[in-house]
């Protein structure tokens, strides 16, 4: 017989006992286990929680009257957002659960965030909430394998159109626990960036020469979450090296466009001591919203809509500039070894001589004041060509080389894998 999935509930069981109880049953009768974890701060639920408050203050190392006299309920929240997110993890690695579900609206969506940025990568991971996908949450603070799902008609009490949700949900995070593949953890793990095959090809080249190193590649899209899930990773220390070459997340955040990763775009690999060979793809293209109009800024820039949610302009010198500023600053906080490749040919497919996005003064600008940013942690590697070109993608993999070779990454698990 399999055995049952132990899916942690979290919510204030003070306001919320119906909806929880009603979760609770429906995990149970999908063949689930649930265990529940109150995270009230005023009231008590109308039932025993395996987890309690005052678990929840030890964990956060005070005590639940030290929380409620703590000065208002933002602070209150935060306190217990801390010792859920401590005491889950502990369950975590205890073997004790096999995933999280929790239930709330915009307080308990705080909360619920930092519970899943707690547990790793393979812990299935689901918030039903009244504020899912909205621009109230920051990319920061979704996990890299966040499911979310909006709690319709979850204001007040039970009803047929929150029951519908709150049962699909339930059903959602036991069908995950059950069918989850968790990360092979045999071969180390190299994390890179592209936006696109047809934009950025250096993947083409560099993924099957890296596993055949020993490697497992990990490519992410950079169109706002696929960066994110990069930094979310590093920031749990799961790469052994980084290969960060498109950055046009980062020029997007700087430009104040929605479709961006966070604030600490290109800072977590450095920060945890990852060495990370950076370049900089696509940071002449900024993203937006199709079915919003063109910014003010870009009104006279080249337009293109890639479909109905996606469209880019290409940047000016002095935008470029500004993102090579931000570029080196972030590279002056990395701890851990760093390279820069800086392909002056060109950073994206069209950016060249006969291509409609090729601009070569704003070109020439971006590559002239890249130059002068690369500080002095951070090794500078100037090629002539295109970030395309096989010169770009041989010189990465000689600084890979060199690096392994050094012992800075650890080597490869060739041949028979390790389980």
């Amino acid at each position: 017989m399999e055995e049952k999935r132990r899916i942690l509930v979290i919510g204030t069981g003070d306001t919320k006992a119906d909806e929880l109880l009603f979760m609770r049953e429906r995990i149970e009768a999908v063949g689930g286990v649930a265990v529940m974890m109150d995270v009230s701060v005023l009231g008590d639920p109308p039932y025993k929680p395996e987890h309690d408050k005052h678990a929840m203050a030890r964990a956060a190392d005070t005590t639940i009257e030290a929380i409620i006299a703590s000065g208002d309920e933002n602070t209150a929240m935060t306190l217990m957002a801390l010792g859920a997110s401590r005491l889950a993890r502990s369950l975590h690695d205890r073997g004790e659960i096999d995933g999280f579900i929790a239930l709330g609206g915009s307080m308990g969506t705080d909360l619920a965030l930092d519970v899943a940025l707690a547990l790793p990568l393979g812990v299935p991971k689901f918030v039903v909430s009244t504020i899912a996908y909205s621009h109230l949450v920051p990319p920061e603070r979704i996990a890299t394998d966040l499911m979310m799902i909006l709690w319709a008609g979850g204001l007040y009490g039970l009803n047929s159109a929150c029951k519908a949700v709150l049962s699909q949900a339930s059903g959602a995070i036991v069908g995950a626990a059950r069918a989850v593949v968790k990360p092979d953890m045999s071969r180390p793990k190299v994390g890179m960036s592209s936006l696109g095959k047809s934009c950025l090809q250096y993947m083409v080249t560099l993924k099957p020469e890296l596993e055949k190193r020993g490697y497992e590649v990990i490519v992410f899209h950079t169109t706002g979450m696929g960066g994110r899930a990069l930094e979310a990773i590093a920031a749990q220390k799961g790469f052994v090296a980084v290969l960060d070459f498109s950055l046009q997340e980062l020029a997007n955040q700087l430009t104040g466009s929605v479709v961006n990763s966070g604030t600490d775009r290109l800072e977590n690999a450095g920060r945890q001591g990852i060495p990370q060979i950076v370049a900089p793809g696509a940071i002449d293209m900024v993203d937006f919203p199709t079915w919003q109009a063109v910014p003010s800024r870009f009104t006279e820039r080249p337009y293109h809509a890639h479909n109905r949610l996606l469209a880019s302009v290409t940047s000016d010198g002095a935008t470029r500039r500004e993102i090579a500023r931000a570029i080196g600053d972030k590279l002056a906080a990395a701890t851990g070894p760093t390279a820069f490749i800086l392909p002056a040919g060109g950073i994206q497919q069209w950016d060249q001589q006969g291509e409609p996005l090729y601009e070569p003064e704003a070109l020439s600008a971006f590559v002239e004041e890249m130059r002068a940013r690369v500080p002095d942690n951070a090794e500078l590697h100037e090629i002539v060509g295109h970030i395309n070109d096989d010169a770009f993608s041989a010189k990465a993999l000689e600084i890979f080389d060199r690096w392994v070779a050094e012992g800075i990454v650890p080597p490869g698990v060739t041949g028979r894998r390790v389980a």
